[in-house]
């Protein structure tokens, strides 16, 4: 087996571990997309383990020396762009897919800076500081994703509609995950939406407090929705498969981000997902969608 051929392989087992919606929307793409947004998928999720302590974004735990992690992350990724073997076959994968797509390396330390700010302990202030945050971690990632599907670096509009997918992927989790990430000492929640509701940032699990943040939770749960609905206009600018792909994921994750604002104050106990049987479902609705992107487009 060559070196390319390992590294497909072990990214494709690394995103169907770590993800499953991805994983399932992935395989609508022609092959070469495909292995591409599995090797970038790779780096993603590896720096994201580093960075929180985890394997393949479960069981988080405390990182004794975060600002370390961050030194790891850019190093190896930094050998890796210069085209050096690094021995972490993600950060190999990262050097591949950038050499083959042309990625522009400020897209890839935009990434880490998410990561960095994690490491900092920052915490958003106001709703634009939650949005620049989600652009670090998951708005940059779209474009990357936009470029290995053949988007142009200097193709400004698509690339921020892809940025836009991202945006509201995040803030599906952030609006998941607020009891978990509660549990970990973390609150993603803009501190001025806190104080409108009263909530100390240190009592989140105060049982008073659990009406105020499951609205919250819908709060963020709809301006997913409404990133989730600016990036399907992106699509028209795709190839078929890349559109079904994108469209897919898009339905998948947006499902998300309905059910924890349908749930109210059950969606902080338990881990919201979407079922297989779902995710099959928008793989047929995606594919109508994707015959039809031209629809998706934004008027002149």
């Amino acid at each position: 087996m060559n070196n390319r051929a390992a590294l497909v392989d072990a990214a494709r087992e690394t995103i169907g571990r770590g993800s499953q919606s991805f994983a399932m929307a992935s395989k609508l793409f022609d092959l070469e997309t495909r292995e591409r947004a599995w090797l970038l998928y790779a780096w993603c999720r590896r720096c994201d383990d580093l960075a929180d302590g985890q394997a393949l974004g479960h069981n988080m735990s405390v990182v004794a020396d975060p600002a370390a992690r961050i030194a790891e992350i850019r190093v190896k990724t930094a050998s890796a762009l210069s085209g050096a073997r690094t021995g972490d076959p993600s950060f190999d994968a990262l050097g591949l897919v950038a050499k083959e797509c042309g990625i522009p390396p400020a897209m890839i330390e935009d990434h880490i800076a998410g990561f960095a700010l994690d490491a900092d302990g920052w915490v958003p202030q106001s709703e634009d500081d939650l949005v620049q945050y989600c652009h670090h971690v998951a708005g940059v990632v779209g474009q990357m994703m936009a470029i290995v599907m053949g988007v142009a670096p200097d193709e400004q509009e698509t690339l921020d509609r892809a940025r836009d997918l991202g945006l509201a992927f995040q803030l599906a989790n952030i609006a998941r995950d607020i009891g978990e990430d509660a549990d970990n000492g973390r609150c993603y929640l803009p501190r001025a939406w806190l104080a409108e509701k009263t909530i100390d940032p240190a009592q989140l699990r105060d049982p008073r407090n659990r009406p105020a943040l499951a609205s919250l939770a819908q709060r963020l749960a709809g301006m997913a929705e409404g990133y989730e609905d600016r990036a399907r206009q992106g699509t028209a600018a795709l190839s078929f498969r890349s559109a079904w792909a994108v469209l897919a994921a898009a339905g998948i994750y947006g499902d998300i981000a309905r059910k924890v604002s349908a749930k109210g104050e059950a969606a902080l106990d338990e881990r919201v997902f979407t079922t297989r049987r779902e995710k099959l479902g928008w793989l047929f609705k995606s594919w109508r969608q994707a015959l039809n992107r031209d629809r998706f487009a934004p008027p002149v």
